[in-house]
């Protein structure tokens, strides 16, 4: 089973979404780590190479979370944020891209 490596403040993230969405988002989680798929996902290379997104929806609203799991032995959690329309917000990919060129480079050291 893969480690979770998060990223900045997606696991505080995580921790904050309703219920329903946080038990969603985790059976998912869980899912990657054990070297499936989840149910619903996405590639996200607008936020990165090897980069999806995580898609849940719940009676409580809609969750998403950037991960990647090229990196070693881990599933790297990039960013985790609710979401009120279709379209993902720029700022939620600029803050995953960013984060994401953060952990590159400290790997490069």
């Amino acid at each position: 089973m893969k480690e979770i490596e998060w990223l900045g403040s997606s696991l505080k993230d995580l921790q904050a979404l309703k219920t329903d969405l946080k038990r969603r988002m985790g059976f998912e989680l869980d899912t990657i780590q054990r070297g499936f798929q989840p149910s619903d996902f996405k590639p996200m290379s607008s936020v990165g190479s090897g980069v999806n997104e995580i898609r849940v929806m719940g009676e409580d609203g809609i969750a998403r979370c950037f991960y990647a799991t090229k990196y070693e032995d881990r599933v790297l959690v990039i960013h985790v944020f609710e979401k009120k329309t279709q379209k993902t917000a720029q700022a939620d990919i600029e803050l995953g891209r960013k984060r994401l060129a953060a952990y590159l480079k400290e790997l490069k050291k």
